[in-house]
């Protein structure tokens, strides 16, 4: 997963293809807590590019997108936002790949 760590990079990323954005924080549990799963559920799902946002850095970005709970994923194809998980609940590896199913279905219907 790479880091966005700018606005303009952020722009940059979301334009181009199939991007999945987690936004999360250093201080925050449950962002850690499904880190460990995120090489998988990338390797299983290669149609989307995987990229990983600081909430604390990228804040205006949070505020534009809604993203008031972490960890927090947004799909984008070529700059459109296509789905969302936004809550500032834990989420298990089942949930988030559930999300990217129903993300893959929603961009090839």
């Amino acid at each position: 997963m790479k880091d966005i760590t700018e606005r303009a990079q952020f722009e940059d990323v979301i334009s181009a293809g199939k991007a999945v954005v987690m936004f999360s924080a250093d201080w925050c549990p449950d962002c850690r807590v499904i880190e460990p799963a995120l090489p998988e559920l990338e390797e299983e799902n290669k149609s989307f590019s995987f990229y990983h946002a600081d909430r604390d850095q990228l804040i205006d970005v949070c505020q534009d997108y809604g993203i008031f709970g972490i960890p927090s994923f947004l799909v984008f194809e070529s700059g459109e936002e296509v789905h969302r998980y936004v809550d500032k609940d834990r989420k298990t590896p089942e949930q988030v790949q559930a999300f990217l199913d129903e993300a893959n279905q929603k961009i090839t219907s």
